[in-house]
């Protein structure tokens, strides 16, 4: 490096005016470097870039210089924190002069670059790139627009390497995101491998577990809040697995969100499953993340150890799904989403208060509101009927498993063997007639072409019959598609029988009809019309009134568990009821009879007052 004292007298003259310029306004010496700029070698440095831009300040007079850096910045990005606070500094009039090794440091967008550089210029501020030999001052230099798009080719070509290998990535099966999920954390001896981090999946089962008790997200929250656990954030951040910026800086590390709830009971990732390929970025430029289709995803499953099992993520996300209203009482009907009508199919509308506390068909309740002639009957249940004939069902049903297992097996495999095989037919025959209409529509449309080459079909017309049956193929074949999952998920699951003798392990009796056995053992409720003992023209209602009510469990559907009471027991149990239904039948006739004697007794008052 030369000395300064060999510089001509020209030289120092030249220092002496930039050293009386820089004692009025600022040299700002601005170095930046991103991530792949490290991998080019140490000379990109911000350390060796502070060195470079100093000793050329100081060997020329630019002696009142401040320095301001960005790394780990992408050259791409304009929101870069030193970037802002030169710009700041050069709105407010306080810069004569910005020092870079080179243009690409300014950025890797000639367009912004420009941009910039003509600001600079007309707010009268020197801009020197060292190693790029430029300097304002000297005036315009034809080779910097080039050397800026030379400087962006670069980092689209880096940006195109990157994602071509994240692809080839994402497509083996390895998680491609750089943060694995709360309750999660990477291996240190293969990055990308995630291990379950025991003290953060405790929190994450506590969260599913509530939702399948029937707590709201807020609720969630306030529990977490109050049991001192800390947000995810904070817990990643202060472990080291993650580098949140400004996770730390706060007062409260113990606020959840119901965002993160959510978020945590989304994830795919906790039932031991990877996503890839949930958002893109539309250009290299930008950091906006854009949200892909869930039918593009690309997941694959069983690749790390779950945190909750299958069948309990399943479950939340069918809970989900269920909006779950908290009503007056203070509380949300667990019920909700699992109450169908056996006539219309629709939902049975939950209606309590004052005393009361019933389902009542929403095809109904709707229809009637709004005048409509063939709407639906009520199908009038109360809620406390249908709790006590769940609670029966699952007690029952669930002493027979414990009891006799292997023959539960048994009833089950001949009952899912026997619907398998009404489907299968027809399923089966319905996918080659579906087949045979796609072959002949394919012969239709070969004779349309030559009808059309031939001049015998205007192409008008060929037009419009060669689209009718385009789309007919494509329903057919979708409709095909659909029918052959069923099959596939008929053959695929054969162990619903296991699956329901697990869940009944996990009780040891049932003592009352919780939320969490409903979600776990209840799939849906059928309720039918009620129907009465007596009919009579005058008085439609009259007698005893019965319901049906049909329960289907999870795994099982509805399962009718075998007799096990003795003849006699039964007889005797049939005699009692009708005794009981007597004794009904008496007091109907009783309080009939008291009624018409009130009735007589008023009319009779009523006669005399009028005389």
């Amino acid at each position: 490096m030369p000395n300064a004292q060999n510089y001509s007298a020209a030289n120092a003259q030249d220092c002496r005016k930039e050293v009386e310029m820089s004692t009025k306004k600022l040299t700002i010496l601005y170095s930046r470097l991103s991530r792949d700029d490290e991998l080019q070698g140490p000379s990109n440095s911000i350390v060796n870039q502070q060195q470079l831009l100093q000793e050329y300040a100081e060997r020329h007079g630019l002696v009142s210089y401040i320095l301001i850096s960005d790394d780990g910045w992408s050259g791409t990005r304009w929101n870069r924190p030193g970037w802002q606070e030169l710009l700041a500094k050069v709105e407010a009039d306080e810069v004569s002069c910005i020092c870079i090794k080179d243009g690409s440091r300014l950025g890797r967008d000639y367009l912004r670059a420009g941009l910039y550089r003509e600001m600079f210029r007309e707010r009268g501020v020197r801009l020197i790139a060292v190693n790029d030999g430029y300097d304002s001052e000297l005036g315009d230099d034809d080779f910097t627009p080039f050397r800026e798009i030379i400087s962006e080719w670069y980092a689209r070509d880096t940006s195109r390497k990157i994602k071509s290998s994240l692809q080839s990535k994402g497509q083996s099966g390895k998680p491609i995101s750089t943060k694995p999920p709360y309750g999660f954390r990477k291996d240190p001896d293969d990055r990308t491998t995630w291990l379950v981090d025991e003290e953060a999946a405790v929190v994450v089962r506590k969260i599913f577990k509530l939702t399948i008790e029937g707590v709201g997200l807020f609720q969630i929250c306030r529990i977490l809040h109050d049991d001192k656990v800390e947000r995810p954030s904070y817990y990643m951040t202060k472990r080291g697995y993650v580098n949140y910026r400004g996770a730390l800086d706060t007062k409260d590390p113990y606020t959840w969100s119901t965002h993160m709830i959510i978020f945590i009971l989304s994830r795919p990732e906790y039932a031991g499953h990877t996503v890839n390929f949930r958002s893109v970025k539309p250009s290299y430029k930008s950091k906006r993340q854009v949200k892909v289709p869930e039918k593009d995803w690309l997941i694959f499953k069983h690749t790390h150890k779950p945190i909750v099992p299958q069948e309990t993520w399943d479950l939340v996300q069918k809970l989900r799904l269920t909006k779950r209203r908290t009503d007056t009482w203070g509380e949300a009907n667990p019920l909700t989403g699992l109450v169908f009508c056996a006539d219309c199919g629709k939902h049975l509308y939950n209606h309590r208060g004052k005393g009361r506390d019933f389902y009542s068909c929403s095809g109904y309740t709707n229809g009637k509101t709004a005048f409509a002639e063939n709407h639906c009957s009520t199908h009038h249940a109360s809620t406390a009927s249908i709790r006590e004939i769940l609670l029966d069902v699952i007690r029952r049903t669930s002493s027979y498993v414990r009891e006799y297992e292997a023959e539960f097996v048994e009833r089950v495999r001949e009952m899912y063997l026997l619907r398998q095989g009404e489907t299968t037919k027809g399923h089966t025959r319905q996918i080659a007639k579906n087949e045979r209409r796609i072959a002949e529509l394919d012969t239709l449309f070969q004779s349309l072409y030559e009808d059309k080459v031939m001049g015998v079909l205007i192409a008008e017309r060929f037009a419009q019959m060669s689209g009718r049956y385009e789309q007919e193929q494509v329903e057919l074949k979708a409709k095909n598609v659909q029918l052959q999952s069923e099959l596939d998920a008929f053959n695929a699951d054969n162990s619903k029988a296991d699956k329901f003798i697990s869940l009944v392990q996990k009780y040891t009796r049932f003592e009352e009809l919780t939320p969490v056995i409903i979600n776990e053992f209840v799939d849906r409720v059928i309720i039918h019309e009620g129907v009465w003992s007596e009919q009579s023209e005058t008085e439609r209602r009259k007698g005893t009134r019965s319901q049906e009510i049909e329960i289907y469990l999870k795994h099982i559907g509805k399962f009718a568990v075998p007799e096990m009471r003795s003849a006699e027991e039964i007889e005797a149990e049939r005699i009692a009821e009708e005794k009981l239904e007597h004794t009904r039948r008496i007091k109907r006739e009783s309080a009939r009879r008291q009624r018409e004697k009130k009735r007589a007794a008023e009319a009779a008052k009523s006669n005399k007052t009028a005389a």
